[in-house]
């Protein structure tokens, strides 16, 4: 019996939801040729990757974020730090749903593609409405693993800045955690539709900041600038804190040290000690914005 690749099921799942992509080049509209390539009328082609991904990326980009961190943060996120955060979110998604009204979810600076699969699973166990799911990020590093991992939505290589999707083709925007572009939101959005952004509050890792950067002025973390910002480009309707403590396992505390900016500028003889500590418990502790696009009136 002919079993289908995983590249031939996704380009028939991206053949069925055209009407959503955009070429990142010119912006025109886009179709699929041969169950290979997202090609526009201009010619701009992209080749359907064989894990099923699409690099729509117009453009080459540097990141520290390499293919170990991503793998990383999906050891961390699969052992379920992370659940009660994702839970939240797919809440919120839950609770603004109208009767069987079809779900369309980007996620943008998706990672390796965790946070999405998991919410998407979330509100599968308590609503049947259709949904139809993108992850993007810039690292095609994380996309790659995504697509190899999470088979139930479209995975994009895409700059933020410049995001290859249709107006207004979206009802949730999730933002975990990632850099945000509101402009690009905005347009995305639907005119009822969400943006739900997830940030770090004061303690989150607070036992790992405590020791990398003590004594100095990143061990006290502010998200006030975030906030302002957002305020200024969506209207915010709602705002949930998320902390919690996590048991930690031994073998947990060498990934969630690799998959964490907060390392990155951290000596080299603290990070040793946080290795050689007997860290148990973590705190998991976030701040989820709701937003809207501000009325025109």
């Amino acid at each position: 019996m002919f079993k289908k690749s995983k590249k031939l099921i996704r380009a028939e799942r991206i053949k069925d939801s055209l009407e959503i992509f955009s070429c990142p080049i010119c912006s025109q509209q886009m179709k699929v040729m041969h169950l290979q390539s997202l090609v526009c009328i201009n010619q701009h082609c992209f080749d359907i990757a064989k894990q099923g991904y699409i690099n729509l990326s117009s453009r080459s980009t540097n990141s520290k974020y390499d293919k170990q961190i991503f793998e990383m943060r999906r050891i961390i996120s699969q052992s379920g730090l992370f659940n009660p955060l994702q839970a939240a979110v797919s809440d919120i998604i839950v609770s603004h749903l109208q009767d069987n009204e079809p779900i369309r979810i980007l996620d943008a600076g998706c990672g390796e593609g965790s946070h999405l699969n998991r919410i998407q699973t979330k509100i599968n166990q308590k609503k049947r409405n259709p949904i139809l799911a993108v992850g993007i990020d810039i690292s095609k590093e994380g996309i790659s693993l995504a697509a190899a991992e999470y088979s139930k939505a479209m995975w994009c290589v895409a700059d933020i800045a410049n995001i290859p999707l249709a107006n207004q083709q979206f009802n949730f925007i999730i933002n975990i955690l990632s850099p945000a572009n509101y402009s690009e939101f905005q347009r995305l959005l639907t005119n009822h539709g969400l943006l739900i952004k997830v940030i770090p509050e004061q303690h989150y890792l607070a036992e790992l900041r405590d020791i990398l950067y003590k004594g100095t002025d990143k061990q006290v973390y502010s998200n006030t600038p975030t906030i302002r910002y957002f305020n200024e480009r969506f209207n915010l309707i709602a705002v949930e804190n998320i902390q919690y403590q996590v048991s930690l396992s031994e073998h947990l505390i060498p990934p969630l040290l690799e998959m964490t900016p907060l390392s990155w500028g951290a000596s080299q003889e603290s990070r040793e000690q946080i290795l050689r500590m007997d860290l148990r418990k973590i705190t998991m502790d976030f701040k989820i914005l709701v937003g809207m696009i501000p009325s025109q009136n």
